[in-house]
Order: C-alpha cells, then structure tokens, then sequence
C-alpha cells in the first residue's frame, strides 16, 4: 500500500473511534436554526451525515477520475500501437524501395561494366593485330634486308673469290 493509502485509512479509522467513544454527544439533540425556522436534532449526527456524504462524493469523484485515466490510457495505448504500425510499415516499404534500388544500381553497374569490359577487350584485339602487323611488316623488312645483305655477301664472295684464288 502506498503511503497516501496508509494515511487515509488511519484517519477514518481514528475518526470511527472517535465516533464510537462520544456516541452519546454525537446524539444530544440541540436546536438548529435552518435560516426560516429552528429544529431540535442531534448536530453531532448531522455532521457526522455530512462528513459521510463528503467522502462518498469525494470517492466517487476519484473513482470517476481514475476511469476517465484508464480510458484515455487505453486510447492513448491503441493510437499509440496504430502509430507504431504504420511506422513499421512505413520503414518496411523504404527497406523495400531501398532493395529495388540497389537491385537497379547493381544491375546498372554490372551492364557498364560488361560493356567497358567488352570495350576493352575490342581495343586489346586491335592493338594485337596492329602489333602483329606492325611485327609482320618488321620482319618482312627485316627478311628483305637479311636477303640483301646474303646477296651482297655472295656477290662479294664471287667477286672476292677468284681473286683470292689467284
């Protein structure tokens, strides 16, 4: 029990003993003036009586205050899970949209470097042919300038040779 709770009971307990001990003053009547006219009755059981009707209208205003807590708690926890829903909701379809695009982005990419790749691989055929006509045409010149080179060499050792056999 919480404190509050403690204290409260106390007082009502404190005050049905003290009813209980001065019954008999609580019951003498007495003479009340009601404004217009006067009544003999006992003042102590009116007060007593109004004391009563102050409590229940003092719990009843706090159990009213405690549904009317417990209602908008309920209210405020559905909204609440409404508004959680949607933002799940709302985060699934960005991962989703998230997925496309990267899906979109790879797919993209892949494509760019497929075609670069084949770009590549297009120029590398070029320069080997360019390189090995280049090279076909060097060691043609090259052939062609060995040949002249074994022409001249056999001229000279025609011409040489009966020279130096003389």
């Amino acid at each position: 029990m919480k404190v509050r709770s403690i204290v409260l009971l106390l007082l009502l307990v404190f005050i049905a003993l003290f009813t209980v001990m001065n019954w008999s003053a609580i019951m003498t009547p007495t003479s009340l003036s009601l404004l217009v006219t006067r009544v003999q009755a006992p003042l102590g059981l009116i007060l007593l009586m109004l004391l009563g009707f102050v409590t229940a209208a003092f719990l009843t205003f706090v159990a009213y205050l405690q549904s009317t807590v417990l209602l908008d708690t309920r209210r405020h926890t559905k909204e609440l899970q409404s508004q959680r829903q949607l933002a799940d909701q709302a985060e699934a379809s960005r991962f989703t949209e998230l997925r496309s695009f990267i899906s979109q982005e790879l797919l993209r990419v892949s494509q760019e470097s497929a075609t670069t790749r084949a770009e590549v691989v297009a120029q590398l055929q070029r320069m080997d042919d360019k390189l090995r006509s280049t090279l076909e045409e060097h060691n043609n010149v090259l052939a062609a300038q060995l040949g002249e080179l074994e022409d001249r060499m056999e001229r000279d050792a025609l011409i040489s040779g009966p020279a130096e056999r003389a």
